[in-house]
Formats: C-alpha cells, sequence, structure tokens
C-alpha cells in the first residue's frame, strides 16, 4: 500500500538554490493537509524537496482509507528521509465546506496521533501567518503564494505546494514563530 501512495506523489519541484539556515542538520516537515495534501521536507542533507500527494478515496474505498493511506504514506516519508524531526502544518480555522472540513479534521487527528505515537514535535500555522509571511498580505490568493515560492527557486505543481513551502520557510526564518 505504502507504494502506491509514493507513485500518486508529485515530486516535480526541488529546490534550486535557496539556502536555510544550519538546524543541526535535522529533518523538518510541513504539510498543507487537504485531499490534495502539499508537503515540503528539510532533509538531514539540508536539501528541500517538496510536492504533492492524492489522499482522494477510491471507488471502493472505505471511509478511513484515506487516513491509512496517510498514516503509511508518513511512515514512508519518516523511514526514507527521517527520523522527522517536527512537522508544521497549516491551521485552518474556516472551510469552504463541510467536506473540506471534515477530510482536514480526519488528516490534522491522523497526524497528531502518528506524531505523539513517535515522539515528534507538532505544530500549526494559522494560514494568515504563512501568507503573510510568505507575500506580505494576509489575505493573498492562491496565485501570489505560487509566484512567492517561485521567487524563493521552488516550482510548485499548484497552491498546496506553494503553501508547504511557505511553511517550511516561516518555520526556519522566525525560529517557529519565536522572532
Amino acid at each position: 500500500m505504502a507504494d502506491t501512495t509514493v507513485a500518486n506523489a508529485n515530486l516535480g519541484a526541488t529546490q534550486k538554490a535557496p539556502v536555510l539556515p544550519a538546524h543541526g542538520q535535522r529533518t523538518i516537515l510541513a504539510l498543507d493537509l487537504g485531499t490534495t495534501t502539499g508537503w515540503a521536507l528539510h532533509g538531514q542533507d539540508g536539501l528541500i524537496t517538496s510536492g504533492t500527494v492524492s489522499f482522494r478515496p477510491g471507488r471502493f474505498d472505505g471511509g478511513g482509507m484515506r487516513y491509512l493511506r496517510f498514516t503509511n504514506w508518513l511512515g514512508e516519508l519518516d523511514r526514507l528521509s527521517g527520523p522527522i524531526a517536527s512537522i508544521w502544518f497549516e491551521e485552518v480555522r474556516r472551510h469552504a465546506g463541510t467536506d473540506a472540513a471534515h477530510v482536514y479534521g480526519g488528516l490534522m487527528a491522523t497526524l497528531t496521533a502518528w506524531a505523539e505515537l513517535r515522539g515528534v514535535p507538532y505544530e500549526g500555522v494559522p494560514v494568515g501567518t504563512i501568507k503573510r509571511h510568505a507575500t506580505g498580505k494576509g489575505n493573498a490568493d492562491k496565485e501570489a503564494m505560487i509566484a512567492a515560492a517561485r521567487a524563493r527557486g521552488f516550482s510548485p505543481a499548484d497552491d498546496n505546494e506553494a503553501d508547504a513551502i511557505a511553511i517550511l520557510f516561516w518555520a526556519f526564518e522566525t525560529k517557529g514563530g519565536l522572532q
């Protein structure tokens, strides 16, 4: 099952030139949770890899399959790139629809349970904080977020990946909100 989740990942965008401050070569994961989850990973080698992965349920999937695939995908990232030292994710307080809210809540519950079981610290970052840091505007649209990621030397496939990249840079540049 884990092989399937990696096959769905869009690995098109990788680091061109951005350099982050040294953080003891820890693996840091940033996520924009949703049916199409954007992710950015600062690996132990200091490089940033980013992409998207779809957790859209298949025709014959039960209600919990997307969350099982998400759990397997996290485990695979941890095994191949980890150990993951910390996780930052976009903290959404308002959703466009009920289904989106349910999916987000399920993914967040799965993420936090996965992290708690492994002792990995995690924290949500408010949407406006991420957008303000990336673009200077707390209500920036999707295109502005993509442009901000491109300005840093990335080629995000969509706004989900651009948001994950922005979260990762926010975490480094503000030392997790302490600056």
